[in-house]
């Protein structure tokens, strides 16, 4: 389901990062969680066209090295690369059967990953293949849909995505479809919400210790473009969660 998805994409995913849920909430959260990057090696798994593997890169890390199941994000990826070249390295590969890594990393993200799991056995393999692939005490940062979103609150339409849940449900919790309210051409993507438990139980399974959920913020730069009262139903229910952990 997802690399169908994600192949009809291609280099269009860029623009998700330009909407204002993205570019003022997700973007700055998830890099300020990750930190200070500087002199570290980093594994991006589902890195898609590469944003994330280019951002740590600018910020200061020596090695990164991304992963991802759809052959089309990462010609994406590479495509960039080739026109603006930081030294990232790709590869097309499925972290539920990741291959044995060359090196270990001092970190790994995950954005909008682990949730592409088909079942919780496919979850714990996918996070065992990313505890491996880190050095012992190495942190796992991961960004994914909010766990108990309420689907009765105020729509996510201002902020540039709508956000319905399909009915169905799959084995880690209900499937949800996203879709980017970008022109000319709105994105839908459909994956599921696995439930908090799920993650967590996952994680530890695979030897991660140090499960802390992390909120969603809002960046002092959105607040000045748009003022607080924008923000307020956003905030109040956030889509959005995150989690690190350590190896």
């Amino acid at each position: 389901m997802s690399v169908q998805q994600y192949d009809e994409i291609g280099e269009a995913f860029e623009g998700f990062k330009s909407l204002p849920l993205m570019r003022y909430g997700e973007v700055p959260s998830f890099l300020g969680m990750v930190g200070d990057v500087s002199g570290r090696s980093v594994l991006d798994v589902a890195c898609g066209t590469g944003f994330y593997s280019r951002e740590l890169k600018r910020r200061g890390a020596t090695d990164v090295f991304g992963v991802d199941i759809s052959v089309e994000m990462i010609a994406a990826a590479r495509a960039i690369e080739q026109r603006d070249p930081l030294g990232l390295r790709y590869e097309v590969g499925d972290v539920a059967e990741m291959r044995p890594l060359d090196r270990r990393f001092d970190i790994a993200v995950g954005v909008q990953c682990l949730n592409y799991a088909a079942d919780i056995a496919e979850m714990e393999r996918m996070c065992r293949n990313i505890h491996r692939s880190l050095v012992p005490g190495g942190e796992f940062f991961v960004f994914a849909q909010k766990p108990d979103y309420r689907f009765d609150c105020p729509s996510l339409d201002k902020y540039g995505f709508l956000c319905e849940p399909t009915g169905e449900e799959v084995e880690t919790g209900p499937r949800v479809r996203v879709t980017a309210l970008l022109d000319p051409q709105p994105i839908s993507i459909v994956s599921a919400v696995p439930r908090r438990e799920v993650y967590e139980q996952c994680l530890r399974a695979a030897g991660f210790s140090d499960v802390k959920w992390v909120a969603l913020q809002v960046s002092e730069a959105g607040i000045r473009e748009f003022g607080e009262d924008f923000w307020a139903d956003l905030l109040a229910h956030p889509p959005l969660e995150m989690l690190r952990c350590r190896a």
